[in-house]
């Protein structure tokens, strides 16, 4: 995150009253909230620069649970924002770290300093070391992209995992949200599990719930909240787009294991496969390591995105979204946001009493 993003902190509000929660949704999400030490079982994506102080804090404020994208800050950005957003909300939030960042030990060793309750691991499978370290000060949430991922991850530590379909937004894998619940919700018992990717309204949360999920993760429907500092031409972007303007990007080579990134298709997009290419034929003449190559890509992605988000360049940033994409329909506080979501849940249940 840029000094300038770093330093754009909005007036202290006061934090509005606990959202009234459905009495059958607060019993089936209950794990969840627990663990997470607030009343919306509701996790929240991690976007880069998007998820930053503001948009943590007014999302922890209104009963979900608020996550810093470290994304490729420092250790000393990182530091300067987890103090900033401490001063904007007093409720529990995370802190996501990309697994492959080359300070990773230092980030661990800032969320533990500034007493950080939760840390995500994500962007691949964490380090044994940062693990243990982390679990030594704060809760371990990591990210299972299989079945046999998720049980190698709790063996490792984690203390919940997130699962992440293919509909959501960013980084993507290869396997649906629907997909992944069904196979790993029913064996999966020992930690909580939350479910994401192409989340957008209460009557899916409902249903994962139901089939055993402890909460849900969701990002693309916070990005045009009041709160969030996204610039009015992404939000704009976001507002416009439906579900199948949210596409993933292409694999070229299977020697070099890009991981696919959806995104609202744009001049960014082509430009990205342009730069995958040229990456991928330094990696082919042996001009750089296959880590030191996806690094650059991920660097390519974090200025991408930062045009977008930062500066309002919708058309050659990048717009990574998720494909609930379509049911953003306007600009509105997160606290409205999370109250449409608890109504259609409990629109749920009282249809099926009205039956």
């Amino acid at each position: 995150m840029s000094e300038a993003v770093a330093t754009n902190t909005l007036h202290k509000t006061a934090a509005p009253p606990p959202p009234k929660v459905p009495a059958r949704l607060a019993e089936l999400w209950k794990r969840g909230a627990d663990f997470l030490g607030c009343p919306v079982a509701i996790l929240a994506g991690a976007m880069t620069w998007v998820s930053e102080r503001n948009l943590v804090a007014a999302i922890s404020n209104a009963g979900g649970f608020g996550v810093i994208a470290c994304g490729a800050m420092t250790p000393q950005l990182l530091d300067a924002e987890l103090k900033a957003t401490r001063a904007l909300t007093r409720k529990p939030f995370g802190v996501n770290l990309i697994t492959m960042h080359p300070q990773l030990m230092e980030l661990v060793d800032v969320c533990a300093a500034n007493n950080a309750t939760h840390v995500v691991f994500a962007g691949g499978i964490p380090p044994g070391e940062a693990i243990k370290k982390a679990k030594g000060f704060a809760k371990v949430i990591c990210f299972a992209p299989a079945l046999v991922m998720a049980k190698r991850l709790i063996k490792n530590g984690a203390d919940a995992l997130v699962i992440e379909g293919h509909e959501a937004g960013g980084h993507i894998g290869p396997v649906s949200t629907s997909v992944l619940a069904q196979e790993i919700l029913p064996v999966i018992r020992d930690v909580p599990v939350f479910v994401a990717g192409g989340i957008g309204r209460g009557e899916a949360i409902v249903s994962f719930l139901e089939m055993g999920a402890a909460g849900v993760q969701m990002g693309t429907r916070f990005v045009c909240a009041t709160e969030s500092i996204a610039h009015p031409k992404f939000k704009q972007a976001f507002i416009r787009a439906s579900a199948r303007d949210a596409m993933p990007t292409v694999q070229l080579d299977k020697r070099f294991p890009v991981i696919p990134v959806r995104a609202l298709l744009n001049n960014g997009t082509e430009e990205f496969m342009a730069t995958q290419r040229r990456v991928l034929d330094k990696f082919v003449r042996g001009e750089v390591e296959q880590q030191a190559a996806q690094l650059e890509i991920e660097h390519f992605w974090a200025g991408a995105l930062r045009r977008a988000v930062v500066d309002g360049d919708v058309e050659n940033g990048s717009l990574m979204a998720g494909q609930s994409v379509g049911m953003v329909t306007k600009e509105e506080p997160v606290a409205d946001i999370i109250a449409e979501l608890l109504s259609q849940a409990d629109a749920v249940f009282a249809a099926r009493s009205a039956s």
